[in-house]
């Protein structure tokens, strides 16, 4: 019986072709995004880890600083670099250590000028200076091949560029360009090009810009330190004994020991760690649609079982027990599942291609070629199975469980009354909304997850309570098919028939529009809370930044200050520390009046000195800070700086947590360090504005990394960079909803296969082929519509209570997108018009006569 009840479901699949690619297109999406995840990460971690096997060949001691995380974890201070006294200390025990040569490298932040005179674009990818050093007196090997026709720079005013960059730049050797170098960004540079690198490790857009030695001393470091060290080992000694005897020479340092090995491997670890973000990212949206597919496919799977009710039976009577007739549903499920995933695995590589390309052409990544691991295959195949399985597990047990008799005189019953998992589902969304509530009132982590765990329950409650909601909800929004009289009518019973079904269908668009309602209140908040701070507390005519959010040129300020037609200028120095072995980072006032660009208000003690530091009170209570506190720095090279609290300001977010004044700042940061995040610039009265932005913009264009934007293009940049990330997510949103909008198709399908019958005797009595279509795609639009409903309102809710969390990190009071939930509410019918399309055209097709006659 078992082998007969194998043919049966196999042939049963057969004969139904399109509702078998139609449910295993269910399965297909969450799998894809699955899998799509899993090789895009393995893809771009292996380009990353084929130039990393590169990077320093022929070295076998390397000694750097310590990073600032390593610093904290050790206990330890900061390093700007390797002490040059180490160095002179490492040379002087050569021949004890048994090193062959010794390199001391320099590097930093770069720009240069592309032969139109303008900064050349890496499209995010790191521009950085090197130090060149000869074949001769190079460790590292491969790192310094000059290109046939050039030679390496061999003194000030000479650099050498990578191949790739110098195309795209349209620079070439002979080539005269400018150059802005340093951890500050220094003064622009003339310089020409001598040489052309054969750099043996790039990604898109990388751009290296290689000095003498001794300018690169000069850009990149405080005169006192080198960025590392590189050994390479004498013949006989291996890396690890040569580690070994470093260590023991320097003793207890602050810097790290490592061998060429593990340069490499931590490179390839920190690049994996990074990529994990993308990993988790793409994951939570294949749970999304793996969540809203599992829906589609019980809903797929019991209208299915439905459909097949008496042929169930009738296996039922002639020997199949309760367990093979549900194994028979589980194994239509089996192979469904395995189909599905299968297709979701060459359709993830597809995404992952797709992804991979978008990568490399935008953001700089490596081209490594895509690689599919056995790890991806197996875990797509196996969550493709198993949800399936656990999808259509209720449908196969419903199956199982009616009597042959029963089921043979009538199609299957229709399930038991709605009440208890109503009740059930009420009692859970009181508690969901209670716990949201209670979490709204406060602030910080502790809260968020609170509103976490009541949007759980609060989803638990939708799924349970939904098909009640379904009947009064559809009866209020049928309205909109009145005017499409008794077709209209129709349409709302078919949708308010199946309150289950219609439940059911509907969720996915549920699960999708309540996050772009929850996404879109976010964005919507944080973009009204950032023009209501500039508004509010800024005052200021002109932003300077840096290009890409990068730092500005400390030699910008006198630049722009001398600009005819500035009033005021106030630049905004990074500072970056420790206290109490913490490392931190705030601002400080660099060349002016800050309470003339910014409004604050001073709430305890006095305005900002020029050896003080300003704290908000948020800080000032957590740290426990007051005014005449002295706060000690710690600076990188390890020296302790003293800085007194003067006053203590209410939040705001043009200032951060805390300040401190220029004569401070200068002893935090020497010069070699400093940095500035951006510039004020408060006009003279009476000056024309776009005549001074033109006049900042050639006063400020020699230095490549910076831009000048009005207040309000300052506001529209910002808001831009928000729209960006939420269109991102919106886009990965998309999988939700075409997930949702394959579920209505597949459940319309299925529904006109089902009143097959029913359909041929309203044609048979006059409806017409654009009246059947006409009230399928009004009944679409009733269930897409209930399902937008539910999401906007519950995501709606969410956002809200979200956003009061966030109070402590300064975001404002929450701002609902009005516009975007009109939109969303549109698109939710358009959704149902479209995904209507094709089971309208079938239904419209049926013959009266046949489908009357037929079973």
């Amino acid at each position: 019986m078992a082998s007969v009840m194998r043919r049966v479901s196999l042939r049963n699949l057969a004969a139904h072709k399109v509702r078998l690619v139609l449910t295993v297109f269910s399965v297909v999406l969450g799998t894809a995004f699955v899998a799509g995840s899993m090789t895009f990460t393995a893809s771009i971690s292996n380009a990353f880890t084929s130039i990393f096997d590169k990077t320093a060949q022929g070295v076998a001691v390397q000694v750097a600083p310590r990073n600032p995380a390593e610093m904290q974890a050790v206990g330890a201070q900061a390093s700007p670099g390797v002490p040059l006294a180490v160095v002179e200390k490492l040379r002087a025990n050569r021949d004890r250590l048994g090193f062959d040569r010794l390199a001391v490298n320099y590097n930093g932040l770069v720009a240069v000028a592309a032969a139109d005179g303008k900064a050349l674009q890496t499209g995010n990818a790191p521009s950085i200076g090197t130090t060149f050093l000869p074949p001769d007196r190079a460790v590292a090997k491969g790192e310094n091949t000059i290109l046939p026709g050039g030679r390496g720079p061999e003194r000030p005013g000479e650099i050498a560029i990578n191949a790739t960059a110098a195309e795209k730049a349209g620079l070439k050797v002979g080539s005269k360009t400018r150059v802005v170098a340093g951890q500050g960004l220094t003064q622009p540079q003339e310089v020409t090009v001598v040489g052309l690198l054969d750099w043996p490790f790039e990604v898109g857009g990388f751009v290296n810009v290689a000095f003498d030695e001794q300018t690169a001393a000069k850009l990149f470091s405080d005169g006192q330190h080198a960025g590392t060290v590189s050994l390479s080992a004498q013949p006989g000694v291996s890396d690890v004994e040569l580690q070994r005897r470093v260590a023991e020479l320097l003793g207890d340092t602050p810097l790290k020991i490592q061998t060429g090995d593990e340069v490499r491997q931590e490179s390839k670890d920190a690049i994996n760690r990074f990529l994990q973000i993308f990993t988790y990212i793409l994951l939570a949206f294949a749970g999304i649609g793996i969540i809203v597919g599992t829906f589609l496919i019980y809903n797929t799977f019991a209208m299915i079982v439905a459909q097949r009710n008496r042929e169930l039976a009738l296996l039922r009577a002639i020997g199949a027990n309760r367990r093979q007739v549900s194994r028979s549903v589980l194994t239509e499920a089996l192979i469904v599942g395995l189909l599905g995933a299968a297709v979701g695995l060459v359709a993830g590589i597809g995404l992952a291609a797709a992804l991979r390309a978008i990568a490399v052409a935008t953001s700089g990544l490596p081209d490594g070629g895509l690689l599919v691991t056995p790890a991806t295959v197996i875990v797509t195949l196996v969550i493709g199975v198993v949800v399936t399985m656990l999808s259509a597990w209720l449908p196969a047990r419903r199956a199982s469980s009616v009597a042959p008799v029963e089921a043979m005189r009538a199609t299957m019953a229709e399930p038991r009354s709605l009440r208890t998992r109503t009740a059930v589902g009420a009692v859970i969304g009181i508690v969901a909304i209670l716990i949201t509530v209670a979490a709204a009132t406060g602030q910080g982590v502790g809260p968020a997850l609170a509103v976490g765990l009541g949007a759980v329950l609060l989803i638990a409650a939708v799924v349970l309570t939904a098909p009640a909601l379904s009947g009064p909800v559809i009866s209020v929004i049928g309205v909109i098919t009145r005017p499409f009289g008794k077709i209209g009518q129709l349409a709302r019973t078919n949708a308010g028939r199946n309150p289950r079904r219609t439940a059911a269908t509907a969720f996915a668009l549920t699960i999708g529009l309540m996050l772009v309602a929850i996404i879109g209140t976010l964005g919507a908040t944080f973009k009204a809370t950032i023009d209501e701070s500039l508004d509010r507390d800024v005052l200021a005519d002109y932003f300077v930044t840096g290009v890409n959010n990068g730092p500005v040129p400390p030699a910008v300020l006198p630049a722009v200050r001398d600009t005819p037609g500035v009033a005021e200028v106030v630049g905004a120095g990074m500072v970056v520390g420790s206290i109490d072995g913490r490392n931190v980072s705030g601002r400080g006032i660099v060349g002016g009046r800050l309470s003339d660009l910014v409004r604050y208000t001073i709430i305890d003690g006095t305005d900002v000195t020029p050896d003080g530091m300003l704290v908000d009170e948020a800080t000032a209570r957590t740290k426990g800070w007051k005014v005449g506190s002295v706060v000690t720095f710690t600076r990188a090279d390890g020296t302790p700086v003293d800085v007194p609290v003067v006053g203590i300001y209410e939040r705001n977010d043009a200032l951060g947590p805390w300040l401190v004044g220029s004569a401070a700042y200068e002893k935090l940061m020497p010069p070699a360090t400093q940095m500035l995040l951006g510039i004020y610039v408060l006009a003279d009265k009476g000056v024309d504005s776009g005549q001074l932005k033109d006049r900042l913009t050639d006063a400020t264009a020699k230095y490549l990394t910076v831009q000048v934007q009005t207040n309000q293009e300052y506001k529209s940049a910002v808001s831009s960079l928000i729209d960006q990330m939420l269109g991102v997510l919106y886009a990965m949103l998309g999988l939700a909803l075409l997930v949702a909008v394959l579920g209505i198709v597949n459940t319309l399908a299925l529904s006109v296969v089902e009143r097959r019958q029913e359909i041929g005797m309203q044609r048979a009595i006059g409806m017409a082929r654009s009246q059947v279509r006409r009230m399928i795609y009004l009944e679409s639009v009733l269930i897409a519509i209930f399902g937008a409903v539910l999401g906007v309102v519950l995501g709606s809710g969410l956002a809200v209570a979200l956003v009061r969390t966030l109070r402590e990190w300064g975001i404002g009071n929450p701002v609902l997108p009005w516009s975007l939930i009109v939109q969303t509410l549109i698109g939710a019918a358009v959704v149902g018009v479209v995904a209507a399309v094709w089971p309208a055209i079938r239904a419209s097709r049926t013959q009266p006569l046949e489908a009357i006659a037929g079973e």
